[in-house]
């Protein structure tokens, strides 16, 4: 039998600007994107891949009109977006308020503590083909973009 190991001193957090990087990298990723849609508007043809699932069978799927609505999301125009994109535009809010606590977090040198249990993720999956499906009858036309 081995003796007990008296317990060390808590682990000292990491230096702030290595808690700091990562959420500040995704910022800056995420910015970089929103700036690159914002500079070149997506209404205009060739300039982005046309989505293939629509091209293929004329169905929209979850992201059909994403570009469009980052574009005028950016721009500032809330309508524009939400009718090119309603599910895209929760998901910016979301990202906000989920970057925001990872944010804090990092600062205060704590885990986030977010995760989803698996009903989340399914019941986020489900509302998104849900969303797919609405928006692709006459009566959901108003969702698609």
């Amino acid at each position: 039998m081995t003796p007990p190991v008296a317990p060390g001193p808590p682990p000292r957090p990491a230096p702030m600007a290595r808690r700091l990087a990562p959420p500040l990298a995704t910022l800056a990723a995420v910015a970089g994107a929103f700036a690159y849609v914002g500079a070149v508007d997506p209404n205009e043809p060739g300039h982005y891949p046309v989505c293939p699932l629509l091209s293929v069978t004329g169905v929209y799927c979850p992201g059909c009109g994403g570009l469009r609505s980052a574009h005028a999301f950016v721009t500032g125009d809330l309508p524009a977006a939400l009718g090119a994109n309603a599910i895209a535009v929760v998901g910016y809010l979301v990202f906000a308020v989920v970057w925001v606590i990872w944010l804090m977090s990092a600062v205060r040198a704590r885990p986030s503590g977010l995760s989803l249990s698996p009903v989340w993720w399914w019941s986020l999956g489900g509302a998104a083909l849900l969303f797919s499906v609405v928006r692709n009858l006459p009566f959901g036309s108003v969702l698609a973009p």
